[in-house]
């Protein structure tokens, strides 16, 4: 058997259905052992960052592992930012590249390069992946791809990569005579003092708050969680990446939180006196800055299985009261074994509270729907209402991600996919199509906005090739709202390199999506967004919605970098409202300027 039919088999054999990628010289055999593989699909990209984003996002969506490949040099360096958020978020991912012939190795010579585009990507690599290595014995191939897939879906999952030389992957070789690779045993902490604090903690709070982290799904721990959730009846805030773990109807949701969440869950969490964090490192976009303002008041429980995360807590400032190293699954099935009903509190005053901050500070207001030209809230508060169950969206950074997340009512079995923590631009759309033919082409909403889209809007292209029911909506402010937002608190409103006048091309989105083919609409006010989302959402195949949004449109609330969530950057140019001060768990309040 050829090494490459053997790449493609072993792929098959991990239930991966569809790999992504872009050809190249020192790719060419794994791609065409691949792409004739009866069981495979092979999709091609138009760049070798959105392969690799597509196979992210396919992992993402099928709980399973994503697979991409590209060519030795820039080939490989292409794919490195979506590598980056297969690691930061943890995804189980392996990338395969190519790589020139050994003998065109430049081993220890000193030159740069000797092989043609001959570049050290496993080095390059490294500090982003969790095994990365080339393949220099085609007697190992068996061993290494083994090993590759073990650590990416083992302990706290991501991505791994395998560079296979060209002459390599021709080679001929014995499956049966293969080495293989032998997984290390893991044994499950003993947990049981952890367990014990944990429960004595949730006996004695009055105001507890549970935190879901992505590690939740990572681990399975799903129907634990939400088991967890209706015992206690316990108010939950999501972190982004959770944000459609619980429907908006659900009666322990409460909203997302930090420096780009909901008044109200920001409110809840700073006057907890409980903090039950399970699967989440708890990054700075969460707790804001410094990390010992984050829930001041409160115990913090910390489930996480990576220890650095845990020990990195009071390197910055935080104390965590009970550190636990536990995979989420295996600490929340310990928890409700030893949970009675003696430990579950009455909650109603504290319910009541925070029932009282969602009245009062709702996130879409009335007076944005008096408005003419499109609010964004609006759109995104009518989005929410006019998609079905079951549909998966995928976000893009900056304001995208903001005011979707801020806004948006998530209804049963919705997913909300982002890369939450590397947060690139271009992400939505590769990872819409990696979502959709993972999906058996069901129909996916790319939410992005008009500055990511420039990053990949070659994969246009991919979805009319390919013709997925991929619904691309652009909020398109002309320019860069979110870094826009940060010049009007550091650099005095000066839009250099964020706006048109500053510098930014800013073409007809509309005519380059007709360009590639794309049927398109149109929305420029408020009062056009009901009747043109639904021609978008009932018309069959992919579609193009250019949403035009005023550039002074900005993210509220929006806690200014350095600041601590209790903090809050006074905006221009919107009412004033009476805002709840959140020092001190009491009915204190402060008249703050919110825009």
């Amino acid at each position: 058997m050829k090494l490459s039919d053997y790449v493609a088999d072993f792929i098959n054999s991990q239930n991966v259905s569809h790999v992504f990628g872009i050809t190249g010289g020192a790719s060419l055999h794994l791609i065409h052992s691949i792409e004739e593989h009866p069981r495979i699909e092979f999709l091609c990209s138009l760049h070798e960052q959105a392969s690799a984003m597509s196979a992210e996002a396919y992992s993402r969506i099928t709980r399973n592992l994503g697979v991409a490949i590209g060519t030795s040099g820039p080939g490989a360096t292409n794919m490195i930012t979506g590598i980056c958020g297969a690691y930061y978020d943890s995804v189980p991912t392996l990338f395969i590249t190519g790589q020139v012939a050994t003998f065109r190795f430049k081993g220890k010579t000193g030159v740069r390069q000797y092989g043609f585009q001959e570049t050290d990507i496993v080095r390059i690599c490294q500090p982003i992946t969790k095994y990365a290595v080339t393949v220099e014995d085609p007697k190992k191939i068996r061993y290494e791809l083994e090993k590759a897939c073990y650590f990416a879906r083992s302990g706290r999952p991501g991505p791994v990569l395998v560079d296979i030389p060209d002459n390599l992957q021709r080679e001929v070789i014995e499956p049966l005579r293969l080495d293989s690779f032998v997984p290390i045993q893991i044994d499950y902490p003993d947990i049981s003092d952890s367990i014990r604090n944990c429960i004595d903690h949730i006996g004695n709070a009055k105001r507890p708050v549970l935190i879901l982290g992505w590690g939740v799904r990572l681990s399975g721990a799903d129907e634990e969680v939400l088991k967890l959730i209706n015992i206690l009846r316990i108010p939950t805030v999501p972190t982004w990446a959770m944000a459609d773990f619980l429907s908006s109807g659900h009666p322990c949701f409460v909203g997302t939180f930090g420096t780009h969440g909901t008044r109200y869950g920001n409110f809840t969490v700073q006057n907890a006196d409980l903090i039950l964090a399970i699967g989440t490192r708890l990054d700075t976009h969460e707790t804001g800055s410094p990390l010992s303002s984050f829930a001041r008041d409160a115990i913090k429980i910390v489930v996480d299985i990576d220890h650095t995360e845990l020990d990195k807590a009071p390197y910055f400032g935080m104390s965590i009261d009970v550190p636990v190293k536990a995979d989420a699954c295996y600490f929340v099935t310990k928890l409700l074994e030893k949970l009675e009903e003696k430990n579950i509190q009455d909650l109603g005053p504290w319910w009541s509270r925070i029932n009282r901050w969602k009245n009062k500070y709702p996130i879409c207001l009335k007076e944005f729907y008096e408005e003419v030209p499109v609010n964004p809230y609006v759109f995104v508060q009518k989005l929410s209402e006019l998609l079905g169950e079951n549909i998966p969206i995928v976000i893009d950074t900056g304001c995208s991600i903001a005011w979707m997340m801020q806004g948006f009512d998530v209804k049963n079995g919705q997913r909300l996919i982002h890369d939450f923590n590397n947060t690139a631009m271009g992400y939505a759309l590769p990872a819409s199509i990696g979502i959709s033919v993972a999906l058996n082409r069901q129909m996916t909403i790319c939410v992005t906005g008009d500055g990511s889209l420039h990053m990949n809007i070659q994969e246009l292209a991919n979805i009319i090739h390919n013709n997925l029911p991929i619904k691309v909506i652009v909020f398109n402010n002309d320019g860069y709202s979110m870094i826009q937002q940060t010049q009007d608190q550091w650099m005095d409103s000066k839009y250099i390199a964020s706006s048109q006048a500053g510098g930014l091309p800013v073409p007809d989105f509309t005519e380059i999506a007709n360009g590639y083919g794309l049927k398109t609409f149109e929305i420029t006010l408020n009062s056009d967004i009901n009747s043109i989302l639904k021609e978008v959402l009932a018309f069959e195949g992919p579609c193009f919605c250019n949403v035009k949004i005023s550039s002074s449109h900005r993210v509220i609330p929006q806690v200014k970098y350095g600041r601590p969530i209790e903090d809050s950057e006074p905006l221009l140019g919107r009412s004033e409202f009476l805002h709840e001060m959140i020092i001190e768990p009491t009915n204190a309040s402060l008249e703050e300027k919110w825009e």
